[in-house]
């Protein structure tokens, strides 16, 4: 499965921004979904996960109430909307999908195919 994540920008803290990922075929359906974050230097950060039909959701605390993911398994893509946007959320965002449990999925490790990043830029 290929992802193609977009919708990354630049945006004043406050502000909202939704992110993309598109996939390139339908057996997107049955992975989840993750949303995964980077700052240069550190390591990759869990963010938010979605299961293959939808139905369960889990968030870092940092953003829980602010980000809401979400997928669309009939148009192969999912998304992460992002509001009330701090400049503690600057990073290269990537959209991952994998056949990881619950307990798991928030490890980097358990997804199969990555997207490519898209950069989020909050200034103060």
């Amino acid at each position: 499965v290929q992802l193609q994540a977009s919708g990354g920008g630049w945006v004043q803290a406050g502000g909202s921004l939704r992110l993309t990922c598109a996939a390139s075929e339908s057996t997107f359906s049955g992975y989840r979904m993750a949303w995964f974050r980077q700052v240069t230097g550190k390591e990759r950060e869990f963010v938010a996960t979605i299961s293959a039909n939808g139905g369960t959701t889990s968030y870092t605390d940092s953003v829980k109430g602010r980000f809401t993911i979400s997928r669309d398994n009939r148009k192969n893509t999912g998304s992460l909307e992002m509001s009330s946007l701090k400049p503690e959320d600057t990073a290269v965002y990537y959209c991952a999908v994998g056949r990881a449990i619950l307990s798991a999925s928030r490890d980097s490790r358990m997804y199969l195919y990555w997207g490519q990043g898209t950069l989020v830029t909050v200034s103060s």
